[in-house]
């Protein structure tokens, strides 16, 4: 009898083993615990030279955050295929295409794109694509459809430019990015319902459409392809807010307000008041390196 209840006993002891370790291997772990794990393998020492060199964000962010930064770029890198269309996809590249895609999100540890699997670059414009009708410009970051959902797509130049001059209030990866975030609740409209509070929704319309208005009467310094549409409008102020924040609430104090809470960072208290432009790197006259066959002061350089 004693026997029999040992056996009982034991058996009930490794069913309750069994049971934890199978919940612990099939549970859903979070995209912080998976960060964590993916962390654990060691930063790439090149990734983080080109961090270092190339991205302004990356740079002005504490150790602490710094390290934050890294496994998200870990974390993006090894969920999403990046892909060349008849180039070369280089490091540089891969840590431009993530970065591009972390500083939106860096504010929201637990959020994820739902509305991506990979990033294909091209070393050109994508006007050949025949996927965007624009009149008389260059198309050099989109958001894919159709066969290409899930996508986004890039001008490999345009890409590396946007962060080569990181004072001109542009910058084509967290463009599209941004598109990605306002199209995850199934429609893009401007308004990025996934990280906006509903209480801020309708401020966040009149001030858009407020700020529009000054863009058509020529009394505003945000790119006027933000008065587009409201879509545009989100993309092209956050491309402000990230590369120069401290000018955009000087000017813009409300927008820069509304941004912060968006994208919950607030860029004044962990970024300089001020950058350098890099542009010097390439001459008014030189070809542009986005691929447009332009001379760069009638493309990027505008």
């Amino acid at each position: 009898m004693e026997k029999n209840l040992l056996m009982a006993a034991f058996l009930v002891a490794v069913l309750s083993l069994a049971a934890v370790a199978f919940w612990w291997f099939t549970r859903k772990r979070s995209k912080t615990e998976i960060q964590e794990n993916i962390a654990e393998k060691d930063f790439k020492e090149t990734w983080r030279k080109l961090l270092t060199q190339h991205v302004s964000f990356y740079n002005e962010l504490s150790a602490p955050l710094k390290t934050q930064f890294e496994k998200r770029i870990q974390y993006f890198l090894a969920h999403v295929r990046i892909e060349g269309v008849e180039t070369e996809v280089e490091d540089l590249d891969r840590v431009l295409v993530a970065a591009s895609g972390v500083i939106p999100i860096f504010g929201y540890p637990e959020w994820w794109y739902p509305n991506l699997k990979s990033v294909l670059l091209y070393d050109k414009t994508l006007n050949h694509l025949g996927l965007a009708d624009v009149e008389g410009g260059y198309v050099m970051g989109m958001v894919g459809n159709k066969a290409l959902k899930d996508k986004v797509l890039f001008s490999k130049g345009a890409l590396r430019e946007g962060f080569r001059n990181d004072a001109d209030k542009k910058n084509v990866g967290i463009h599209e990015f941004v598109h990605l975030i306002d199209m995850a609740d199934g429609k893009a409209d401007g308004i990025p319902e996934v990280l906006l509070q509903k209480s801020y929704t309708l401020p966040w319309m009149h001030l858009m459409h407020e700020k529009i208005n000054d863009i058509h009467q020529g009394a505003s310094d945000i790119n006027p392809y933000g008065g587009s549409s409201e879509v545009e409008f989100l993309t092209v102020a956050s491309e402000y807010f990230f590369e120069r924040p401290m000018l955009l609430k000087k000017k813009h104090p409300k927008l820069y307000a509304k941004l912060e809470k968006i994208f919950a960072q607030q860029l004044d208290m962990q970024k300089k008041s001020s950058r350098k432009s890099k542009r010097e790197a390439i001459g008014r006259n030189d070809p542009c390196p986005c691929g447009s066959g332009k001379k760069y002061k009638h493309c990027c350089g505008r």
